[in-house]
This record gives structure tokens, sequence and C-alpha cells, in this order.
């Protein structure tokens, strides 16, 4: 198994490739379009916002590759709002896998914004097929997906939010699964095990 994680202008992708080393799963990082095309399994981390990264997409045509991939492919935090129809962040047009869009979080009840730090996971369903109800993941985010059809997973933070999706083959999580111990391994390896 070749596990592609996509390179392009946001952080955490030597986190994620960290973790596929301790894995011992075999991966490369690149931007290359037959590379990630022809991978087995794409990984698409993320951080950083939402309007500069879709800005690159477009203008190195990554943003068409991801949306025509057919393997398994897994959004990590802006990953995962990038594949949504539209984001909040700067009123951007983002890839349209989901047909959702990103909202910003409001402060409420003394919860400071960004959402930072470990938060529970609830509503386990799909695609995850592993009990992390109720286990702790780690999340860094200012923008969130309300609760949807395609939702696997929640978390409450002001209200209910999307904590991972799925849509056929395009899987996301907004937390970091490469951050967050023993329940994101798990998650992590029931990806890389479809």
């Amino acid at each position: 198994m070749r596990v592609a994680i996509i390179k392009y202008n946001a952080g955490n992708i030597r986190s994620v490739a960290y973790a596929m080393q301790r894995f011992g799963v075999s991966y490369e990082e690149t931007s290359d379009h037959h590379r990630i095309g022809t991978a087995d399994k794409v990984i698409f981390p993320g951080v950083g916002e939402a309007s500069t990264t879709m800005n690159y997409l477009r203008q190195t045509g990554l943003d068409e590759v991801i949306r025509n991939l057919r393997q398994p492919v897994l959004g990590i935090c802006l990953g995962m709002q990038l594949l949504c129809r539209r984001s909040a962040e700067n009123n951007t047009e983002c890839l349209g896998v989901f047909d959702e869009v990103v909202t910003r979080f409001e402060p409420a009840d003394g919860l400071k914004v960004p959402h930072m730090g470990w938060n529970t996971l609830s509503h386990a369903s799909d695609w995850i097929d592993v009990d992390v109800n109720g286990k702790f993941v780690y999340y860094v985010h200012s923008y969130f997906v309300p609760v949807n059809k395609w939702t696997s997973l929640q978390t409450e933070y002001t209200r209910p939010f999307s904590a991972a999706m799925r849509k056929n083959n395009f899987h996301a999580v907004q937390f970091h699964p490469e951050k967050s111990g023993e329940a994101g391994a798990q998650i992590l390896q029931q990806f890389l095990s479809l």
C-alpha cells in the first residue's frame, strides 16, 4: 500500500508523515498529480486559511486532482473544510465534495474561539467501526461544519458539529488524528484499512 500525503502550502504535513512512520506505512509527501492519482490512499491535511489555500490549489491544478480522486481520501482539519462547498472564512468557494457550508464559531458560555484542546467524540457511525464514543481527540479550529447527513462523528463546542464526515470515497475529520493519542490512531488505522 502506498499513501500520498498531498503537499501544498499548509501545515501539519510532517505530523501526518510521522504517524505513517509509526504505523510502518509506505507514504510520500507529494504535489505530483500522477503520484497522487495513483496512490492507494490519499491524505489531504491542512492547517491554515481557506481562501489562500484554495487559491494555491486552483493555481496548481490540485483542486481538480482532489475532486476527481476515486481511492479512499482523508481530509484533516482545514482539509475537511476545503472539501465542503463554501467556507465563511473570507467567503471562500471550496472543492464542493460535501454540499455544506463551513461556519465560524461564536463565543458562548465562556467558551473561547478558537476551539483548541481536547474534546470528546459521540454518535460514531458509518465508516468508523472502532469504539471511539466518549474518547478524547485534539482540536485547533475556529470554523466548523454543522451536523449534516454526511456526519460520521460529532463533538460539542458551543453547539454540536461534525467531527467526521464521509461521502463515497471521501472521508474527513475536523480534529487532528495524528495528535490524538489512541483514539486518533484507531481512526487513522481504520481509514488505512478501508
